[in-house]
């Protein structure tokens, strides 16, 4: 019986992997959105809230209107790590704070595994077309509105 329970398990973990492979052969569906603001410019944020739309993200999708955006949302503030495997448009990703704010930016080029990380532990990760963020002057520290600012659970 045991050995069964293993080789079930053994199957189910490798069924959890494949989908997950299987998802990242192909750009996910449009996720619900979120207005977010951010000053007067306003953005139509994708949100991903579950692992499996966090770790397929924007990956194969070909373009990204201009005030378009993905927001990832964590329930607890971490440092935070993105890579651009499987991503053919270049982004610019804003890592904010559990206030809204911006706490550090970096620009990501297509289609590689280079790490881009938060400076410090953050509760949101939003991801641009590069250069929205500098073409529009916002800078680490200005806040944005609209983000669902759910209480964090800490750690």
């Amino acid at each position: 019986m045991i050995r069964n329970l293993v080789r079930h398990g053994v199957l189910a973990c490798g069924l959890l992997f494949a989908s997950h492979a299987i998802a990242q052969d192909r750009a996910q569906p449009r996720l619900p959105t979120v207005e977010l603001t951010a000053g007067m410019h306003v953005i139509q944020a994708e949100v991903a809230h579950t692992y499996n739309q966090q770790s397929v993200g924007l990956m194969h999708r070909k373009k990204m209107e201009v005030n378009e955006g993905m927001l990832f949302v964590y329930e607890v503030p971490q440092v935070r790590c993105y890579w651009m495997r499987n991503t053919l448009i270049p982004l610019t990703i804003a890592f904010i704070d559990n206030d809204g704010a911006i706490v550090n930016l970096r620009d990501m080029q297509p289609r590689t595994e280079r790490s881009h990380c938060s400076s410090k532990p953050v509760r949101y990760a939003l991801e641009m077309n590069q250069g929205w963020f500098n073409a529009r002057g916002l800078k680490p520290g200005f806040k944005l509105r609209g983000i669902p600012l759910a209480p964090a659970v800490m750690p």
